[in-house]
């Protein structure tokens, strides 16, 4: 019996030493584990320790249209894909221009997305001027 008790005390011993531990935490360390792992801050206005993560992500310097009709839009309109109109062919994109209000209603349906086009053409961080620059670049309109 004697045997039990001993081999029983032992583990009761380590969890009374780890129990007193835990609670030995201080308040600062306590909220130190409970502050927020990020913070959400919104274009335009000061967003106090997010400078170093929005110079390293490199979301700053504005996209040529030969850079955003490469990653975005020569999939589909280089190769007419579903309709798309190819880049370069000036009269289909005039046709598509006439029907949607021009330009700036080619523009707006690039926006939204059309037909199998998902909104933006896939370039969800592309500003509409960027866009503008690609749509007037593949389309040869102005």
């Amino acid at each position: 019996m004697n045997l039990i008790m001993k081999m029983l005390a032992a583990p009761a011993t380590v969890l009374a030493l780890w129990a007193v531990s835990a609670q030995a935490a201080t308040n600062d360390e306590i909220a130190k584990r409970l502050e927020p792992v990020g913070q959400v801050c919104v274009q335009g206005q000061e967003c106090k320790g997010m400078e170093v993560a929005v110079a390293v992500g490199g979301g700053g310097g504005a996209k040529t249209p030969d850079d955003v009709i490469a990653k975005h839009c020569n999939a589909c309109h280089g190769t007419g894909l579903l309709g798309a109109p190819k880049i370069g062919d000036t009269a289909a994109w005039k046709d598509r221009a006439d029907h949607q209000g021009g330009l700036d209603g080619l523009l707006a349906k690039a926006i939204t997305g059309l037909n199998a086009m998902p909104p933006k053409g896939t370039c969800a961080d592309c500003s509409d001027a960027e866009l503008k620059g690609a749509i007037e670049k593949m389309s040869g309109l102005k």
